[in-house]
Formats: structure tokens, sequence, C-alpha cells
């Protein structure tokens, strides 16, 4: 690129005499304006030299003034526009823009997105008004005997939600088979029924036994019978033991205090093929130290620690509909390094199993 100067005359004599004189003699002229009794315009080095030797000739001062040659780096980053794409996005990263559920249950997702609703956390918040990882976690998990887990993952404005959903340990997989009847595994007062098929025998609020019929295989309908099975769930209240056995010292994870480190680079880089290439000019590392810790249980933790625990172990272990609605300890001693217990629940869950009926029925 050729050395451009900025060129000021001013003169008693009329300064367009000179300038037509200029440009018969080729000089190149650019950005001329005029300035009271002073004009102005660009020139390169040789016409700036053709200037200063005849100059004197009509009796004109000037004045000379070098333009740099700048980059297209340096023009982009001293341009105002620029400055505005910088902090666009600076701006925009300490804001909340997008929530992802990653999960192959629909029911969940539902569950999650309700609960941030209620919770006011939502997209086009700042980031530092969110509640940290543990708070959301908590909010989540509670009432939700589902999820074993929830884990995050954050990028910029998006927070990425994983729930890992508790393994169904006591789910019996029901295979097909001959039509059956559902009959009671368990005594309870009965709250609810959700049948696909057959006909209900039980009804809401009755006390059942184990082994009592809940709901027939059989439609009757005038003097004809259908033999359909019976299929779906009966839920009933019910009461039922739980002994344990732990140690005295559990050892646990706690979130460690999460660091993010701001990195500045050009935006533009060198491509592959010679040109010119864009990339973000601030990348956001996000690192996370947990930290295991160690609690020893004693007298007085029964109802903060020791009874929360084993909910959650036996809500983790069995079907997700399960709930627990209340509970007595009938029994708790520390021997040693163990603590022994038993622990009266007050159950909700699907009683319903199934009974093949016989071909003489």
């Amino acid at each position: 690129m050729r050395e451009r100067f900025r060129i000021t005359l001013k003169g008693k004599t009329d300064l367009s005499r000179f300038i037509s004189f200029l440009s018969s003699e080729g000089v190149k002229l650019s950005y001329i304006t005029e300035d009271g009794g002073m004009i102005r315009f660009q020139t390169d080095r040789k016409g700036m030299m053709f200037i200063r030797r005849h100059r004197r000739r009509y009796r004109l001062k000037m004045r000379i003034e070098h333009l740099d040659t700048e980059s297209v780096e340096k023009r982009i980053f001293s341009s105002f526009r620029f400055l505005i794409a910088c902090l666009i996005p600076l701006v925009a990263s300490l804001f909340l823009w997008k929530i992802e559920i990653e999960t192959d249950s629909p029911e969940v997702a539902d569950r999650i997105e309700t609960k941030f609703e209620k919770a006011n956390i939502m997209p086009l918040q700042l980031l530092k008004r969110l509640p940290n990882e543990g708070e959301i976690r908590q909010l989540l998990m509670s009432d939700d005997p589902a999820l074993s887990w929830v884990r995050f993952k954050r990028s910029g404005g998006t927070l990425t939600v994983i729930p890992m959903l508790s393994p169904k340990l006591n789910e019996k997989i029901e295979k097909d088979g001959p039509p059956s009847d559902l009959i009671a595994r368990t005594g309870g007062v009965i709250t609810g029924f959700q049948l696909k098929s057959g006909e209900r025998v039980a009804r809401v609020h009755q006390t059942v036994k184990k082994g009592d019929l809940l709901a027939s295989g059989i439609l009757e309908q005038g003097n004809k019978k259908a033999l359909v099975g019976a299929e779906g769930s009966v839920y009933a209240d019910y009461w039922a033991e739980y002994s344990f056995q732990m140690p005295k010292t559990i050892e646990y994870h706690t979130l460690g205090e999460e660091t993010v480190e701001l990195k500045w680079q050009s935006p533009i880089i060198q491509s592959k093929n010679g040109g010119i290439a864009f990339q973000k000019f601030i990348t956001f590392e996000h690192n996370r130290e947990d930290r295991i810790q160690l609690l020893e249980l004693t007298e007085g933790m029964e109802e903060t620690v020791i009874l929360p625990l084993i909910k959650y172990k036996i809500l983790s272990e069995t079907e997700s509909n399960l709930k627990i609605k209340d509970e007595n300890i009938l029994q708790l001693a520390f021997e040693n390094d163990t603590v022994i217990g038993t622990i009266l629940f007050l159950m909700n869950d699907n009683i319903a199993t199934k009974r093949p009926i016989s071909q003489g029925d």
C-alpha cells in the first residue's frame, strides 16, 4: 500500500489555480475539501514532493500530515463497530438463554420444566442470580423418587440438565401369559385403580388382605362371559417394616467451588487456504473439584440424617410410583462401628399381582 499524505494549503493567491495546475501535471489528488481560506486533500509521496517544489511560486503555506498505512487487523480493532461486536457476546454471556433437558422420559422432562417454572428458573435471567447446582439438584430430586441423581452441564448461556433415573430393582417384567385375575400381594387400604382391562372387584377405601381378588379377568354380560384377563395397577396404603444395618461412618461427596477461567484470543486467524477466518474472541473454562467427606453418625441424627438416608435408599431401589407417607422408628442402636435399626413405613404402592385364571372359572 502506498504512503498517503494529507496536505493543507493556505495563502493569498487563488488556491483553485494551484489545484488546476497540479491536476494538469498529473498529481494524484483525493478527498479535496475547502474551508474558508484553506484547502485540504490527500496525495501520495510523489505528489507531496511535487507540491513542495512549486508551492513557493504561488506563495502558499503548506502543512503535511503523514497518514499511517493501517493493516486490516488495525482498522478492525480500532473501529466502533468492532467494539460493539465485542460487547454484544460479552453481555450475552452474562445471561441464561436456553435450558435443555436430556432424557428419554417425557414425564420426567415435564416434571423438571414445571419445577423450573415454579422456581422462576427460566431463560433471559442473569447467570449470577441462578441458584447453585446443589440447590437446583435438591429442588428437582425432592418428591421425585424416579431420580437418583441430576447432572448439569453449562456451555455459555445454555444450561443442560441430565437427570439420571433410579434403577427399578424390584420391578417385575411381566411376560405374555394366560389371562389372569389381579390379586393383592399384601394387605392394605385401596386408594385407586389404573386398569387397562378387566373388571373391578374391590373398591376404593376397602381394606383387603393378601390374596384377595382386586380385579377379575372375566367380563360378564347377562349369561355371557368373556375371558379378557385383567391388566393394570391397584394402589393401596399399607405398613411395612424395614430392617437395616449401616456403617457408623459414611462417606459422601460435596460439590467443590467452581472456578471460571476467562481467556481472550484474537478473533482473526489464518485459515488453511491462506485467507482470513474468524473465531470467538472469548472462551470460558469451567473447573470444579468435588470433595469426599466423612460423617460419623451419632445419637440425635435419627430424624435429620439416618431416616432420610433410609427413605432415599428405598425409593431409589423400588418403582418410581412408590410413595412413603409416614414412618415410625421401632428400634435404633449404635453398636461399635455399626448402626442397626428397624423402621415401620406407611407406603402407597401397586399391590396387584397376577393369578392365572383356572379353566374351571
